[in-house]
């Protein structure tokens, strides 16, 4: 028998592969084309206190190897989730996990709050790549002060573990890491997409409307190892980290766990092949079995302990 289940703060997933916020709205759209219950978790898609319509189009443009996007964070609302969204999902056997925003501490808090009585809701991701009114639009994620004050406040309110989805258009990701990690974090997702801009040649004018808009797709896997790689190393099993950038086979899947990632987020992926998570699960299972490692956890890290030769590079 080959284990893939996993457990993380305090939780057991079926198997480490989730799908990441924005890529997969809150999994209703999925249903109609597999069981989503075969995956470990879904990551809903952001959740703010207020309803938001986001940015204007154009909205997404396609890049090599990946896309941009600024969607501007489009949701009905922590209370239109609830009343619409959430029966829908509540009877989903899989773990659901909130991603959650604001533009003040008392709003990340506050739809943290709010999403306490739903059962389905295991746990928040929190999205701090968000500006923060109240420091001049600052974003939260890039201000280690800011940042360390956010997750220790709505940590010391919550019963639900809080995991913090990181940016990595900042200085050190350990530094940011090991602020979240003293604030009382109970995990660290790696990486939240980079940031980026695409110009159409023809009409001289950049595609998206806000200009600027976040990068992801394959395009910025090894970015999205190195940093979960430079944090596992750093920080070890202190936290668990969930990784997260250009995941779109077994293979970019194993290079997150085999760097340190303990359950991985599929993203982009999902509007190219929906059925992208279901082959990565097989494909972990597949890997497992024909290296005879039962337990996936064995997996988590393990580039870390094995022995680098220099053979293959001498003439």
């Amino acid at each position: 028998m080959y284990d893939l289940s996993i457990t993380l703060f305090g939780i057991t997933f079926k198997n480490p592969v989730w799908t990441a916020s924005g890529t997969f709205g809150y999994g209703i759209e999925a249903m109609e084309l597999y069981d989503i219950s075969k995956l470990g978790a879904v990551v809903t898609k952001g959740i703010s206190l207020k309803p938001r319509e986001g940015n204007p189009p154009e909205r997404i443009a396609e890049t090599p190897c990946g896309m941009l996007n600024s969607i501007g964070l489009q949701n009905p609302g922590v209370e239109g989730f609830l009343k619409k969204i959430y029966p829908k999902i509540k009877h989903v056997d899989t773990h659901f996990i909130a991603n959650v925003f604001g533009e003040t501490e008392e709003e990340y808090l506050e739809v943290c709050l709010a999403l306490e009585s739903a059962e389905k809701i295991v746990a928040y991701e929190l999205n701090v790549s968000c500006p923060n009114v109240k420091k001049g639009g600052l974003l939260f994620g890039h201000d280690l002060v800011v940042l360390g004050r956010l997750v220790e406040k709505i940590k010391a309110k919550v019963k639900k573990p809080l995991i913090v989805k990181l940016s990595p258009n900042t200085g050190s990701i350990k530094e940011f890491a090991k602020v979240c990690i003293d604030a009382g974090a109970d995990g660290l997702v790696l990486i939240n997409t980079l940031l980026g801009m695409k110009i159409d040649v023809k009409s001289q004018k950049p595609d998206l409307s806000t200009f600027t808009g976040g990068l992801s797709g394959p395009a910025i896997l090894p970015i999205a190892v190195r940093m979960v790689w430079e944090v596992f190393s750093e920080f070890g099993n202190t936290v668990p980290i969930v990784g997260v950038g250009g995941i779109h086979d077994t293979d970019s899947a194993l290079q997150h766990i085999l760097a340190g990632a303990s359950a991985v987020q599929v993203g982009t992926a999902n509007f190219s092949d929906p059925l992208c998570p279901l082959r990565i699960i097989e494909g972990i299972k597949s890997y497992m079995e024909e290296r005879k490692e039962s337990s996936f956890k064995n997996l988590i890290g393990k580039a870390h302990r094995v022995p680098l030769s220099m053979d293959k590079y001498l003439l």
